[in-house]
């Protein structure tokens, strides 16, 4: 007996002669350049001449012994720890403050979701006018007949300023004004994906836990934390992800700092490129940043994959 053969589908090659040209690009914007930039990261090129001899893993090795470059390491530990800290614990309280349902809670929403329509350059500008010395905050304590801050801003301490390998470390006290200024920035998205949350969880699941006995605490920990587990798990790896490579805030607000102190491997790789004319070493910057992103990312696009299926 003869077999039937399956209908051809006319839209599936439609559907794939329209995703051809974005996949074209895709292929060579993205992963083209990727791959480019790692094959420079493997030559010796420093100057404007190109220079493509191969040098194996030298720049990559150079980077490891190189004090700015610990530094950064440092500033990126202690920026992505405190960011994320601040940044996911206070937007789960507003959301909660929130879910209230308040007078006035669609002016309050508004206000925490407004610093996510500015970009981290003009709040770098903004917050480094508010916390220079000589302007911004300290003029308005000047004002009402109060002490100015202090000038930790333009501060090279680092606390405690443990002896290791080529630099101290510890938190840099110049570091605490990009942290404010990044969370004022990016915790309006953590509220705003908490408070989805909450509003999608039964109020009958609440009201079976008070029931049970739970206190309002309880319900918090027991009931509402735990399915929410999923929402906090994606704005963990988006504020890592944004951490790992901040670059315009830093840029805008402080630059690498004095000694360092607020520099990022995103501003080292820009200025180690495009005015040292570094490339192999700003594209070794750029491919380490890649992997460490990746190791965040990659995970949890498998973890996602895994859920839908």
């Amino acid at each position: 007996m003869q077999k039937r053969r399956k209908p051809r589908h006319p839209d599936r090659w439609l559907a794939a002669l329209f995703l051809l040209p974005s996949a074209l690009a895709v292929a060579v914007f993205v992963y083209g350049f990727i791959a480019w930039t790692g094959y420079v990261s493997l030559s010796n090129w420093s100057g404007l001449v190109p220079d493509f001899s191969f040098a194996g893993l030298k720049n990559y090795a150079d980077l490891f012994h190189d004090y700015r470059f610990q530094s950064d390491l440092r500033n990126t530990l202690f920026f992505t720890l405190f960011f994320l800290l601040f940044t996911v614990g206070l937007g789960f309280i507003l959301a909660v403050l929130i879910d209230q349902r308040l007078r006035g809670e669609g002016f309050f929403r508004n206000v925490f979701l407004f610093p996510m329509a500015l970009s981290f350059i003009v709040t770098g500008v903004v917050w480094q006018w508010l916390f220079n010395p000589s302007t911004g905050i300290n003029r308005l304590l000047g004002a009402v007949g109060l002490s100015p801050l202090p000038k930790w801003y333009t501060s090279t301490e680092i606390i405690p300023g443990i002896k290791l390998g080529n630099i101290a470390f510890g938190l840099p006290v110049a570091l605490i004004a990009v942290v404010i200024a990044a969370v004022w920035q990016m915790t309006g998205f953590a509220m705003a994906m908490y408070l989805a949350g909450l509003r999608g969880i039964p109020e009958e699941l609440k009201e079976a836990a008070r029931i049970d006995g739970a206190t309002e605490r309880q319900v918090y920990t027991q009931v509402i934390l735990p399915l929410l587990r999923p929402i906090t798990i994606s704005i963990v790896v988006i504020m890592v992800h944004i951490s790992l490579k901040i670059f315009d805030l830093i840029y805008a607000m402080t630059g690498p700092g004095a000694n360092f102190v607020t520099d990022m491997p995103g501003v080292y790789m820009f200025e180690a490129t495009f005015r040292g004319n570094f490339y192999a070493r700003g594209a070794a910057i750029a491919i380490l940043m890649l992997l460490v992103s990746s190791l965040i990312i990659v995970p949890y696009l498998m973890h996602q994959r895994k859920e839908s299926t």
